[in-house]
C-alpha cells in the first residue's frame, strides 16, 4: 500500500501571516479598549476543565482558529492558539504527519494544552505537546504581543508558560514540531493479573520501545479491577487485514477486554477515546446501542457529553435525586496524576483500597530532554505514570466534600510525583507553591502581568476565581 507522503497535498499553507495579524491586533485592541485594572479573561465557548471557571470572560478569541502553515519538509506547523487538535490533526494528516503528542479529546486546543499540559500514548517518548513547541506568540497581561523562543530575551517565559494557565498570557500563535506517521496502527492488548508484572512490563516496553520483537509506537492502558490489568501497545503499519471503527455503535475501551489484536486507521487510532470520552459516556445512558444507532456520529463526541455535563453542574440534579433516595452524598473525584514508575503499583493499590472508581486510565510519560519547565518539574531520568480517573465516590457521614481528593494530592506529593491542574485542586496555599514553583511564577507574573490583571494561577487552579 503506497504511504501517506506519496499523495501528500502540494499547498501548505491555509491561511496567511497579514490576517493573523490583524486578528492579533483586533485582540490587543480588545484589552486596551478594556477600563484601567479591569481583569482580562477569555470568553470561550467550551472548555476542557472539570472545575469551576468563574468571572465573565472579556476577550473574544474565536478569530484565531486557523492553521496558518504548515511545512511538511521542516515538519512544522504554525498555528494559531485556539485551533483544536481535530483541526490541526486534519491538516496535517494529508502530509503524513502529525503532532508528536494528541491529546485525547478533539476540542482541547493546542494554546490550551500547551499552558496546560497534556498526555497521550505517545508521552513515552516525545513527553507533553509543550515539548515540541519551537516558539510561542504570546498576548501577556500587560497587553504585549512578545515572541518567545528557548534561546531569545523571553525564554523564561517560553520555558515558564507550560501549566500556567492562562495567567501569565494567551498563545495566540504557536509553531511545533511534527512527526510522520503511516496509514494504520496495530494493537495489542495485553492482559496482566498482578500490578507488579503489568509496571513491570509497562517499563520494559517504554524502556526498549518494542514488543516481541517489533516497534512500538504507542503505550497506554486500562485497568478494570485488581487483578485485571491491559497494556495496548500500538505500532504504525502501512497495511492492515481489517479496521475497526470505534466511532458509532462499537464502544473501544470495550474491545480491550475481547481483542487481543486490533487495526485502526491512524486517525482513528487518534481519536478513539473521543467517541466515549473514555468510558465516562456510561453515565450518559449513550452506551446504550439503541441510544447510539438514534444519536449518529456527529453527536458522539467529548464535547457534546461536556455540554451535558455543564448543565447538570448548574443545576445539581444528579446530586438532588440521590438526596430524594436517601443515598450519601458523593465527592466528585475527576483526577489525572503522574508518579515514578517505581511507585505505580503502590499507588494503584492506594486506589482500589481508599478511592474506588473504575476503569483507570494508565498513560506511561517520559520527558523529551533535559530541558527545565519550572511550573511542572518532572526528572527527565524517570518514566513516570499518569493515572486517569473520573467518577464520584461516596462519602461517609461528617465527612468533608474533598476528603477523598486531598488523600489524592498528599498521597501524590509523597509519592514524588505530580497532579494535572485541569480538575479542581484543594491545596492550602503554601503547599501549592512549593510543588508549582512559586518563586519563578512569581518572577514571570511580575515581569509579564505586572497589573496583575490575569488570574493567579492558586486563585484560578484552586479558589475558581
Amino acid at each position: 500500500m503506497a504511504s501517506m507522503q506519496d499523495h501528500r497535498p502540494t499547498t501548505t499553507t491555509t491561511s496567511t501571516s497579514a490576517p493573523h495579524a490583524e486578528r492579533v491586533a483586533r485582540l490587543r485592541d480588545q484589552v486596551s479598549g478594556l477600563p484601567d485594572g479591569a481583569p482580562v479573561r477569555l470568553a470561550k465557548g467550551t472548555s476542557n476543565l472539570f472545575r469551576t471557571r468563574t468571572g465573565a470572560g472579556t476577550l473574544d478569541v474565536s478569530d484565531l482558529t486557523h492553521v496558518l502553515h504548515v511545512d511538511p519538509d521542516a515538519r512544522t506547523a504554525d498555528v494559531e492558539g485556539m485551533v483544536t487538535y481535530e483541526q490541526l490533526v486534519d491538516a496535517t494528516l494529508p502530509f503524513g504527519l502529525m503532532p508528536m503528542v494528541v491529546p485525547q479529546l478533539k476540542t482541547i486546543t493546542l494554546g490550551g494544552a500547551v499552558a496546560g499540559l497534556g498526555i497521550e500514548s505517545a508521552s513515552f517518548r516525545n513527553g507533553m505537546p509543550h515539548e515540541s513547541v519551537l516558539e510561542l506568540e504570546l498576548l501577556t497581561g500587560a497587553g504585549e504581543v512578545v515572541l518567545a523562543r528557548p534561546d531569545n530575551e523571553h525564554r523564561e517565559l517560553f520555558h515558564g508558560f507550560p501549566n500556567s494557565y492562562g495567567t501569565l498570557g494567551y498563545a495566540t500563535r504557536v509553531r511545533i514540531a511534527l512527526e510522520p506517521v503511516r496509514p494504520f496502527v496495530r494493537l495489542r492488548h495485553l492482559r496482566h493479573t498482578s500490578a507488579e508484572s503489568y509496571f513491570a512490563q509497562l517499563a520494559e516496553v517504554c524502556t526498549t520501545r518494542s514488543h516481541d520483537g517489533e516497534p512500538v509506537d504507542f503505550v497506554d492502558g486500562t485497568v478494570f479491577a485488581s487483578d485485571e490489568h491491559y497494556l495496548t501497545v500500538g505500532t504504525f503499519v502501512d497495511e492492515a487485514p481489517h479496521t475497526s471503527d470505534y466511532t458509532w455503535l462499537d464502544i473501544y475501551y470495550r474491545s480491550i477486554q475481547r481483542r487481543g489484536e486490533d487495526y485502526l486507521t491512524t486517525r482513528d487510532y487518534l481519536w478513539r477515546w473521543d467517541t466515549d470520552w473514555f468510558w465516562c459516556s456510561a453515565a450518559l445512558g449513550v452506551q446504550n446501542r439503541l441510544v447510539r444507532l438514534l444519536l449518529g456520529r456527529k453527536r458522539l463526541r467529548s464535547d457534546v457529553y461536556w455540554k451535558a455535563v455543564a448543565f447538570e453542574r448548574r443545576h445539581n440534579l444528579a446530586a438532588r435525586w440521590e438526596r430524594l433516595r436517601g443515598r450519601p452524598d458523593r465527592e466528585v473525584v475527576v483526577q489525572d496524576i503522574e508518579v515514578p514508575v517505581d511507585r505505580a503499583a503502590d499507588f494503584l493499590d492506594f486506589l482500589h483500597k481508599e478511592v474506588p472508581i473504575s476503569p483507570v486510565w494508565v498513560c506511561p510519560i517520559r520527558q523529551r530532554d533535559r530541558t527545565q519547565w519550572p511550573l511542572y518539574d518532572l526528572d527527565p531520568e524517570t518514566l513516570y505514570v499518569n493515572f486517569g480517573f473520573w467518577s464520584s465516590v461516596a462519602l461517609d457521614p461528617g465527612e468533608p466534600a474533598d476528603t477523598h481528593n486531598r488523600l489524592i494530592e498528599r498521597t501524590v506529593a509523597e509519592m514524588g510525583g505530580r497532579k494535572s491542574l485541569y480538575s479542581a485542586s484543594f491545596y492550602p496555599q503554601d503547599e501549592f507553591w512549593s510543588l508549582y514553583n512559586g518563586p519563578v511564577y512569581r518572577g514571570l507574573k511580575q515581569r509579564y502581568d505586572p497589573g496583575a490583571r490575569l488570574p493567579d494561577l492558586y486563585d484560578k487552579c484552586v479558589r475558581g476565581r
